[in-house]
């Protein structure tokens, strides 16, 4: 059984990665039937895993205080009557009422980790529910680690379950002109970000780009910043860009449905994001069409980057390293910026097949 807070309802990396796991459970030799919980999904989402082994039950509900009470009854039914043979709590949120559950009805749970939520001490109420956890799931070392280190939990717990990208989807291609054209684009040479601009959020390193860029341009003159996303913090980065003088170098795209990312990711020389991720599926897309990228040093990027092997990680937030590691991705000399290569190594390392292995790993030892 698995319990989620949203998975369709919202776009985001935790969405994405575990819509990601749905289909490397779909994927495995002989699934079992499992039975998924949402409680902010309603059955008129666009759901393409809503099939058997899977089951789905939508909990949505117009008053928060409601949709709790919802799930509350749902899970107690479910576990009293089916009694699974594992429960997985997709969130941190969600953990408090599915580890008084599980340890009332002596079931055996798991909690999926992702980052930013696990890396300083929680409450007391959570670290001893993260504890009693039989599994843990992270999706990198990083997170791993630190949420070991602030909550004391046990390492042997962890299971590794790592992000992926479909390499039938995010591909290379030319560029398209129409989109060169609308963002004015044409003959520059284009950095890239997708992310969300909130004010919250500015460990993304839009910012930091940004004070990056005059550096960038004295070896560049022609070079274009397309920022990816929206949200409140965009004002503060445009009156940046106009305070350092790169104001027409700096194109907020604003928001882009996840269907048309693809093409954007074509249009970009290097992706930069000197960020704090858990793990950061960006730069998995990113390289899979083929694009060397940028990421922070001390986060969960070490594992899509591969310990800097596929990409540049640098201070997040050093202006001056983020335009040294610019000015090498579009001089285009280093092996991490061959394309066909970036994207083989990507693929054999964080394709769906890798994740279906892992997952089945973590299942068959969570089994055992």
């Amino acid at each position: 059984m698995f319990v989620f807070l949203e998975i369709f309802s919202w776009e985001g990396g935790i969405q994405s990665y575990v819509k990601d796991v749905l289909a490397a459970y779909l994927d495995q030799p002989y699934p079992a039937p499992a039975d998924v919980f949402l409680l902010r999904d309603g059955p008129d989402c666009l759901n393409p895993y809503d099939r058997s082994p899977l089951r789905f039950h939508y909990l949505e509900s117009a008053s928060p205080a409601v949709g709790r009470a919802r799930l509350v009854g749902a899970l107690l039914r479910h576990l009293m009557l089916q009694r699974p043979r594992q429960v997985i709590c997709g969130h941190m949120l969600l953990l408090p009422l599915v580890s008084t559950l599980c340890r009332w009805l002596k079931l055996p749970y798991a909690v999926m980790i992702y980052g930013k939520e696990v890396w300083e001490p929680l409450a007391d109420q959570d670290q001893r529910s993260l504890r009693q956890a039989d599994w843990i799931w992270a999706n990198s070392r990083y997170s791993r680690d630190r949420a070991c280190a602030a909550n004391g939990l046990d390492p042997d717990k962890v299971r590794m379950i790592p992000c992926a990208v479909d390499g039938e989807i995010y591909t290379p291609g030319p560029a398209d002109p129409g989109l060169v054209e609308a963002y004015g684009l044409g003959g520059c040479r284009v950095l890239m970000t997708v992310a969300r601009l909130w004010s919250g959020d500015i460990y993304k390193g839009v910012d930091v780009t940004i004070r990056a860029l005059p550096a960038i341009a004295a070896a560049f003159a022609k070079v274009k910043y397309l920022v990816i996303g929206r949200g409140d913090d965009q004002p503060r980065l445009a009156a940046l860009a106009e305070a350092l003088g790169v104001s027409d170098r700096v194109v907020f795209a604003g928001y882009v449905p996840t269907e048309a990312l693809v093409a954007h990711y074509r249009l970009a020389d290097a992706y930069v994001m000197p960020s704090q991720e858990g793990f950061g599926i960006v730069y998995l897309e990113a390289m899979a069409c083929g694009v060397p990228v940028l990421s922070g040093d001390r986060d969960g990027s070490a594992d899509p980057l591969q310990d800097g092997r596929l990409g540049w990680r640098v201070p997040h937030r050093d202006p001056e390293a983020v335009a040294a590691a610019c000015k090498a991705m579009l001089a285009g000399d280093d092996l991490r910026c061959q394309g066909a290569w970036l994207r083989q190594e990507t693929l054999a390392a964080f394709g769906p097949g890798a994740l279906a292995r892992q997952l089945a790993l973590a299942l068959g030892a969570d089994r055992g």
